[in-house]
């Protein structure tokens, strides 16, 4: 006769199948075998230390930081645990009454993930009732680009008006937060609290509370063009150089990336302020001062008329000058 299998962690979901499934710790049970009561296993949640060292093995491996995201996979714990694999189940069923687990499934995928929330967590958590946490879990997957109102209600099948009691009810205990996006400012969106939003939500550091902010933009196109001006003697001076340059002198409230840099520099060039010539030893572009346009010049209009003219040096009123047959700018 072959071996008997040891039994599955069976999970019973009271939610309606749709785009992304996910568990509620409550709505969720974990079906208890006759195997389960073989090993007596002594269950604390106050703490992470118990007499079961099979209890504090499943806590070390939640808590591992490669599961910190979006935690072990059910196929993961049974390659884990082998044979110990089915004693498991009293272990989850009480770290889900007590809040300190969550399960769930992403997207057309039958696999669930299990979560260790830490215990500052399951405190927030207690006193929750199934809906509110199927929605904290929903909100949790989205991460920090945020979830729709209405993509809640749709995943969730839970009516608008017990929605929004829930959701002031969450917003009370600081677990999730409303943001708008810069690119539908009508809209509300939910992540979790302690979460910051991805800038192409909020736009990055261009905007401020979902405005676009010239005028520090302003700001950081002038120290640039201080730098191109000042640094190097003027010679030329990369982006990497621009960069320290503006985190030493701290001219900017929230820090920029190299990419962010590049951004600002670009505007410069496309308005003709600064220019491109020479690179580094490393082939790093250098920027100097471009030179500068103007419309006056000390000449007359019948000086135009003149035969030699094209021959002539032109000296602007910026003393910007021109010999004959030098390139230039044009606006």
């Amino acid at each position: 006769m072959p071996p008997k299998r040891p039994p599955s962690i069976a999970i019973a979901s009271a939610v309606t199948k749709r785009k992304r499934t996910t568990i509620s710790p409550v709505a969720s049970t974990v079906a208890v075998s006759s195997v389960a009561t073989a090993a007596p296993t002594t269950i604390t949640t106050d703490g992470e230390e118990s007499s079961s060292p099979l209890r504090n093995e499943f806590l070390q491996l939640l808590s591992a930081p490669q599961y910190k995201g979006r935690g072990v996979s059910n196929s993961a714990l049974k390659s884990h645990f082998g044979d110990k694999y089915a004693l498991l189940v009293p272990i989850i069923n009480e770290l889900t009454r007590a809040s300190r687990l969550t399960m769930s499934k992403a997207n057309g995928e039958t696999e669930v993930y299990f979560s260790l929330l830490s215990a500052a967590e399951a405190s927030k958590m207690q006193g929750l009732d199934a809906h509110s946490k199927l929605v904290y879990q929903v909100i949790e997957s989205a991460g920090n680009k945020g979830i729709w109102t209405v993509d809640i209600r749709v995943q969730t099948n839970i009516p608008q008006a017990t929605l929004t009691k829930i959701f002031k009810q969450l917003e009370t205990r600081k677990l999730i937060k409303p943001i708008k996006a810069v690119t539908a400012k009508t809209k509300k969106l939910y992540m979790l609290y302690d979460l910051v939003p991805a800038k192409e939500i909020t736009g990055g550091p261009w905007y401020t509370e979902g405005e676009f902010d010239h005028e520090f933009i302003a700001e950081l196109r002038n120290f640039i063009i201080m730098c191109v001006r000042r640094m190097n003697r003027g010679q030329g001076v990369s982006i990497q150089q621009i960069s320290d340059k503006m985190v030493q002198a701290n001219v900017s409230r929230v820090q920029l990336s190299l990419e962010e840099v590049r951004q600002l520099v670009q505007t410069l060039l496309h308005d003709y302020v600064i220019e491109e010539r020479g690179v580094t030893d490393d082939g790093n572009a250098l920027f100097v001062p471009a030179k500068k346009i103007s419309t006056m010049c000390e000449f007359g209009w019948w000086d135009v008329l003149c035969k030699d003219f094209h021959f002539r040096a032109i000296r602007f009123e910026d003393d910007v000058v021109l010999n004959a047959h030098e390139p230039h700018h044009h606006s």
